[in-house]
């Protein structure tokens, strides 16, 4: 339990929005190219990916490179083939539909096209019959069939029974969504309570609905209606949906309403938006949890937390080395800026202090581990503020001419007030300026100088001048001759 609050400790909240940011990328690609060719052969592709992933982890070196040559190709290959598909899938008319809405495609089942295609005969005047097996065997009632064994559609079923067409007078077969024979020959009924309008094709739909289970549909030719026979009964059918209720309930189909459809639909993109998550999830883990690569990095030791009546005087180092290990993704990735090392200064007292520098003092991003860190302690010295005024002494340099002597020497002002740590203004007597060269002077006069600092953490106050003023004398010596 530990060890996952750790790791959840370890996400930052930009991880959390990469994930639900391709999470739902993913899901839009599902809901995009669902039913689409193109979209099976993507899952094909995301199934190698994950095999060439997997052998690669198992250490299979010519499984994974085999495996990923295939998935670069077949990559290529989608776009090549289907580009005509994936054309039609993306042309949308406004964002919102690409982004977040559900595109309109028409999902027709073969009950559907077998509807519409009766009712647009119909509408011709094309006469057909089409017979939809129950549980008995038909091949001792129907005969003279020839195999056919195509693919429901309109179009099949308006060359079937085109007029004069060599298999337009038979009854077509047909199970599932395959039309299986033509041309077939029904059984006559000798039942003479028939409306006199009923003509062959009525009569062989009432005949075999009399010998078998089957469920006959006929549509007439010379009026151009349709009616289905079944259980010795011939019904008129007014409109597609009532013919495929007829057929529904014959094959045995569940009727589902339209709240229950929504419903199904809801939840069917709820659990791939789930599943969409968890690939995603996955494939994060693997980029951020891999650990393949070391990198070493100097790192600036940054101070937190300094208390207010402390300054900090000196440290032994300014920056710590660390060596890390991680994915190689994400060690490529790596910048500087996602890396620090902060030392907690809460704790500190005046004078020197010495830390531990621990893994909670290294900021990683997530995925990051830590290996080593130089050096693992670090001293820092505190001091409280202070001011004082120190004197203000030149610091000479060269020589002068070997006939000359400097008298009068004054330095305005004569002394400055210097901040610093109190520890260190103590050992601090005399403040120098910058070299003042003695073989650049004349008889008498004035020069500038800047005032130098030592050591580099005290500083002037706001009131005191950087630059003081030298007021000095030359004098030849006594007994000394003119040049």
């Amino acid at each position: 339990m530990g060890g996952f609050l750790t790791f959840l400790s370890t996400i930052r909240w930009q991880d959390i929005v990469d994930v639900l940011i391709n999470s739902y990328i993913l899901l839009r690609v599902y809901i995009i190219f669902q039913g689409t060719n193109a979209f099976r052969v993507l899952v094909g592709i995301t199934s190698l990916w994950l095999a060439q992933e997997l052998a690669a982890s198992l250490g299979l070196i010519l499984t994974s490179w085999a495996l990923r040559g295939i998935t670069a190709a077949a990559a290529i290959i989608i776009v090549v083939v289907f580009r005509n598909e994936i054309r039609a899938v993306l042309q949308v008319r406004n964002i919102k539909t690409f982004l977040w809405g559900f595109p309109s495609r028409e999902q027709r089942t073969p009950v559907d096209i077998i509807c519409d295609s009766v009712f647009e005969m119909a509408k011709r005047r094309i006469g057909a019959l089409l017979v939809f097996p129950g549980n008995q065997d038909l091949g001792e009632v129907v005969h003279g069939g020839i195999p056919w064994n195509g693919q429901v559609s309109t179009e099949m079923l308006m060359s079937i029974f085109w007029p004069n067409g060599p298999v337009h007078d038979g009854a077509a077969i047909v199970k599932g969504e395959q039309i299986v024979e033509v041309g077939a020959l029904l059984p006559l009924t000798h039942r003479h309570d028939l409306p006199s309008q009923y003509g062959t094709r009525h009569r062989a739909a009432v005949g075999l609905a009399e010998e078998a289970d089957a469920l006959v549909v006929v549509v007439s030719e010379e009026r151009g209606r349709v009616s289905v026979a079944k259980d010795r009964n011939l019904v008129p059918i007014a409109d597609s949906q009532q013919l495929s209720l007829a057929i529904k309930k014959h094959l045995k189909m569940p009727q589902i309403s339209p709240i229950r459809q929504r419903k199904r639909e809801r939840l069917k993109f709820a659990a791939a938006g789930f599943i969409s998550f968890v690939i995603i999830s996955g494939i994060w883990l693997g980029f951020t949890r891999g650990q393949d690569t070391i990198i070493a990095l100097n790192v600036p030791i940054e101070y937190v937390n300094r208390p207010a009546s402390y300054d900090i005087l000196d440290t032994s180092v300014d920056e710590a080395r660390l060596q890390l290990f991680g994915s190689s993704a994400l060690i490529r990735s790596l910048s500087p800026e996602q890396v620090a090392v902060r030392i907690n200064l809460s704790k500190a007292a005046k004078g020197r202090n010495t830390f531990a520098i621990t893994q909670d003092d290294v900021i990683l991003p997530p995925g990051i581990s830590l290996n080593k860190i130089k050096p693992s302690t670090i001293e820092v010295t505190l001091d409280t503020p202070a001011t004082k005024a120190v004197p203000v002494q030149v610091d000479w340099t060269g020589r002068l001419p070997q006939n000359m002597n400097l008298t009068d020497v004054s330095v305005t002002p004569a002394s400055v007030n210097v901040i610093g740590g109190s520890i260190t203004l103590e050992k601090v007597d005399t403040i120098y300026t910058c070299p003042v060269r003695l073989n650049g002077l004349s008889n008498a006069g004035t020069t500038t100088a800047e005032i130098v600092l030592s050591p580099p953490s005290l500083k002037l106050s706001p009131a005191s001048p950087s630059l003081v003023t030298i007021h000095y004398r030359l004098v030849k010596r006594s007994g000394a001759q003119s040049p």
